[in-house]
């Protein structure tokens, strides 16, 4: 089916901070809209009106028709105790709900009851057809087919809470692969992704013929897949929309920017030479008025009558001029946009030897990783790359201490200093305010330490108050970036550590990496991100086995 979604003046905020306003926007077939902004400025708050989940502060959404089936898929998947991969695969694709209003409605049918102001056989008929169209009637054939493609090992019976990220990331994947809505809301879809299904995943939103509205820090994904871009402005508090592509938005953002600035400072010189002007002229009045009272006596009447007309033609210059300053167009200077400035605090010195393993394999269920020898020495910079249930988060995790080897042995060495972003981040997903959490993390520092630290992350006195969950993935990556920063580390280890990550922090990240001068291990599918960051050796993972790769 053939669906728009149009949006009209919206807004949105969080209590009395306003997130965006104004805001206008149709999703038509074919568009694929990338949505960006920085962490907290309403992305995904976005995504939830246009779902029809949240409602606005003002405005509205509409759908035409009125029927079309919206698809929203949050960044983060709901992993439900007891469900398994096909039970989370039905509800993902909005089958299972739709089987559910049949259902109901069969059951009304029964007793003749009405459901939602319909008789049981009208809403009957409705989810039928709304079952249909979601590709009920088939879905349980295609999921084998569609996790045989994509999630390789994952069988549909698995539950989800035994999968790993990878999968987990494979399955939603496979999720889109087999929905057939109207219109598509996704939300950072290409998070935990590797190589191939990126791949398959830019595949299959090029060739969508409905809208599509996808938020995303993968800048490769969005130079590839987008053909407009909307951009939540928090700093000037704006939605600006550009045409074109990811590669167009850029350029013309920048100019944008230039000509607002170049703007505001001519008007800002102009103000400035005519308010100069002005209390000059009303200086020369108030001159001439103090001669005219000291010479008012004077017998020489020509001489008081010439001041006084002199005065009277200043004072009128300098209405003038005021008058010229009333009618100037006032330009607003653009707000200077934040930016977060990353530093990576660096723990005295490891020894020459980082890290060691010898002999090493892993057994776990029918995986095995290894053996493998390796060792990791100081300042050695380290890429870890490798398709999902490879097993690089598994051989991070023996490097570390993390997980003892079922063969061989691995060791840290002396005076490691271990900084972890994936395991700091666990640390913020509790209820408690963030302040409080990130002072059991670091005891040490004083709250106004804290904040102070905190704020140079973006993240103010609005955040630091509210429970540690409540925050948005990139708020908490950024907290466990702080974090960082906090402990001082020798040993940097970053697991997809753009995830959930804003487009100007990834560049303060890469910025920060290039001068952190102690040993790093980086585990990314960010292709921009591999590209950007130096390292030294790259580590291979496919299948268990580990091979040492040209840097």
């Amino acid at each position: 089916m053939s669906a728009t979604i149009v949006a009209r003046d919206l807004s949105a905020g969080h209590g009395a901070r306003v997130l965006f306003s104004g805001l206008d926007l149709v999703v038509a077939p074919g568009d694929v809209v990338g949505l960006v902004g920085a962490n907290g400025s309403g992305k995904s708050t976005l995504l939830r009106l246009l779902a029809g989940l949240d409602a606005p502060a003002d405005g509205r959404v509409s759908r035409s028709p009125a029927s079309a089936v919206v698809g929203y898929l949050p960044q983060e998947a709901d992993r439900r105790p007891g469900e398994t991969v096909a039970a989370h695969l039905g509800r993902r694709t909005g089958v299972a709900e739709a089987q559910t209003r049949m259902e109901d409605a069969a059951h009304a049918m029964a007793d003749g009851s009405p459901v939602e102001g319909l008789t049981a056989e009208d809403a009957y008929a409705a989810a039928l057809e709304r079952w249909l169209h979601l590709g009920g009637a088939d879905l349980d054939d295609r999921v084998d087919a569609v996790l045989a493609d994509v999630a390789g090992s994952v069988e549909a019976g698995a539950l989800m809470t035994a999968l790993s990220g990878g999968q987990v990331a494979r399955v939603g994947l496979a999720a889109l692969l087999l929905s057939r809505y109207d219109v598509f809301l996704l939300d950072e879809p290409t998070n935990d992704l590797d190589l191939a299904g990126l791949a398959r995943l830019e595949r299959f939103v090029t060739d969508l013929r409905v809208g599509t509205v996808v938020v995303s820090h993968d800048r490769e994904f969005l130079a590839r897949t987008v053909t407009s871009v909307v951009e939540l402005d928090l700093a000037q508090q704006q939605v600006n929309t550009f045409g074109g592509g990811y590669a167009a938005y850029l350029a013309e953002r920048e100019l944008r920017r230039r000509h607002a600035r170049e703007e505001y400072e001519t008007y800002a010189e102009r103000l400035g030479d005519l308010s100069q002007r002005a209390r000059t002229q009303r200086a020369w009045g108030d001159k001439g008025v103090k001669a005219a009272r000291r010479t008012k006596r004077d017998n020489d009447r020509s001489i008081v009558s010439f001041q006084a007309a002199q005065s009277e033609k200043t004072a009128a210059k300098a209405r003038q001029t005021e008058r010229a300053i009333e009618r100037l167009d006032v330009v607003e200077e653009p707000r200077k946009e934040w930016r977060l400035q990353m530093e990576i605090a660096v723990a005295p010195r490891a020894g020459a030897i980082v890290a060691t393993a010898r002999g090493v394999v892993v057994r776990r269920g029918g995986f095995t990783l290894g053996p493998v020898d390796l060792q990791v020495d100081w300042a050695d910079r380290v890429a870890v790359t490798g398709p999902n249930g490879s097993g690089k988060t598994t051989l991070l995790a023996v490097l570390l201490g993390q997980l003892v080897p079922d063969e061989g042995y691995a060791a840290l060495g002396p005076a490691v200093v271990v900084g972890e972003v994936d395991q700091a981040r666990s640390l913020f997903e509790d209820s408690r305010p963030l302040i409080d959490a990130f002072t059991a993390a670091v005891p040490d520092l004083g709250p106004a330490e804290i904040r102070t630290l905190l704020a140079k992350y973006g993240l103010r006195a609005e955040h630091v108050t509210r429970a540690s969950a409540s925050l948005s993935p990139g708020e908490r990556t950024r907290a466990a970036l702080a974090l960082l920063q906090a402990r001082g580390v020798n040993l940097l280890v970053l697991d997809e550590p753009t995830n959930h990550l804003d487009l100007p922090a990834i560049e303060q990240l890469e910025s920060a990496l290039e001068s952190y001068p102690g040993t790093l291990l980086l585990v990314s599918h960010d292709r921009r991100l591999l590209e950007a960051v130096r390292v030294t050796r790259r580590f291979a993972v496919d299948a268990g086995r580990v091979t040492e790769q040209p840097a």
